[in-house]
């Protein structure tokens, strides 16, 4: 259709040509007087097809309600800008920002100029980072759902409070994250003693849960067979390293097997914190390890790694990991054994089952706060 154009458009035409954006020039009844060649080929609508027709006639109601909002505002303002589409030959949208200005010639008359800059390529790569983000959330609830069945399952070897033979056990077990490297056995045999294990996998997280539940499978297999403690410290460091290999899991143990009548104990430990023997009115003794980290060295065992202990009646015997040693308070002054000790001894006075509280209160109110590392803690009162 041919048209009038004003005459500053025919001087500003050969400016518009030269421009790397579409643009638009339409009068007060939105009819298109100009499109420049980027618009035209934007659109894959001919130059022809495009002079004369009403803005409106290449869109849908829809559309052309929520433009036409946006063009009311470029009059009102001056001048408007927003994302938008614009419709092509075949039916497509093409996704755009549109730039609007309303100007007005010496005459009165006036006019809207938009320009459309071509934004498809940011929309695909924001359609693929969507689906990207969608996909990396239905793995993360995936792997948090796979995380919480394996907490679940890690809760369930858990050694619960027990009675055996006179004997009080309590127990305690708090993994950094959801699952830990951490683990403990409470483990009677066949009437003749109770055996109790404190172990701690280096690291944190799935990889070091999975180490630290194969190792448990292992000294469940040993304790339930009677193997004296030595030769079960043996065989758990030969397993690790002939199976796990080279892959830097270290780990730390300590076995304490009660006879019957609570008045024998057998100890070992390797690379482990002190175990803990409590008694009315001293300072608790240090059973220390005997033997080194597992794990790394085949001859990380001792060949007197066992010690024997003389039990009394009402004494407690206390088994712990790292998580309560390595404690840091607001100066950065580690906890450390003796700080254990110290609670231990205030404990030791309470009743039995007010002993674990006592000590899990006293690592807290050091540390300020929740544990940094895995934390387990098994309790013994003898007949």
């Amino acid at each position: 259709m041919d048209m009038e154009k004003p005459e500053w458009l025919n001087q500003m035409e050969i400016v518009l040509e030269a421009l790397n954006e579409g643009v638009i020039i339409a009068d007060e009844s939105h009819q298109i007087l100009f499109a420049n060649s980027v618009f035209v080929e934007m659109t894959g609508i001919s130059r022809e097809d495009l002079i004369g027709i009403k803005s409106s006639r290449f869109y849908t109601c829809e559309e052309w309600s929520y433009l036409s909002r946006q063009i009311e505002i470029a009059i009102r303002v001056g001048h408007n800008r927003h994302a938008f589409v614009l419709p092509r030959k075949d039916g497509s949208r093409l996704p755009v920002i549109i730039s609007s200005r309303s100007i007005e010639d010496l005459n009165g008359r006036k006019y809207g100029v938009a320009t459309f800059t071509d934004i498809s390529e940011q929309k695909r790569a924001e359609d693929q980072l969507r689906s990207l983000n969608a996909q990396l959330e239905k793995r993360q609830m995936e792997i948090e759902q796979d995380l919480a069945l394996a907490a679940r399952v890690q809760q369930s070897l858990l050694p619960r409070s027990l009675v055996w033979e006179g004997m009080r056990v309590d127990t305690f077990y708090h993994p950094v994250r959801a699952i830990g490297g951490d683990f403990a056995l409470v483990s009677p045999r066949n009437g003749e003693h109770l055996n109790l294990l404190v172990c701690d996998v280096s690291g944190h997280g799935i990889s070091s849960a999975l180490v630290a539940n194969r190792i448990y499978t292992e000294t469940m297999t040993h304790l339930r067979s009677g193997l004296q403690l030595a030769d079960m410290l043996q065989q758990l460091n030969r397993f690790v390293i002939d199976t796990i290999g080279s892959t830097g899991f270290l780990f730390t143990l300590s076995a304490v097997r009660i006879d019957r009548d609570g008045r024998r104990m057998a100890f070992a430990g390797a690379g482990h914190p002190p175990v803990m023997v409590a008694r009315r009115g001293q300072e608790p003794r240090l059973l220390e390890s005997r033997s080194a980290v597992l794990g790394a060295f085949p001859d990380s065992v001792d060949m007197d790694a066992t010690l024997d202990v003389e039990l009394h009646p009402q004494d407690r015997i206390v088994l712990y990991t790292d998580g309560i040693t390595d404690v840091f308070d607001s100066r950065g002054e580690m906890l450390g054994v003796e700080g254990v000790q110290n609670f231990v001894r205030e404990t030791a006075l309470l009743p039995f089952n007010e002993m674990k509280r006592g000590i899990l209160d006293r690592v807290a109110a050091w540390g300020g706060g929740l544990p940094a590392d895995d934390v387990s803690l098994v309790l013994v009162e003898v007949c």
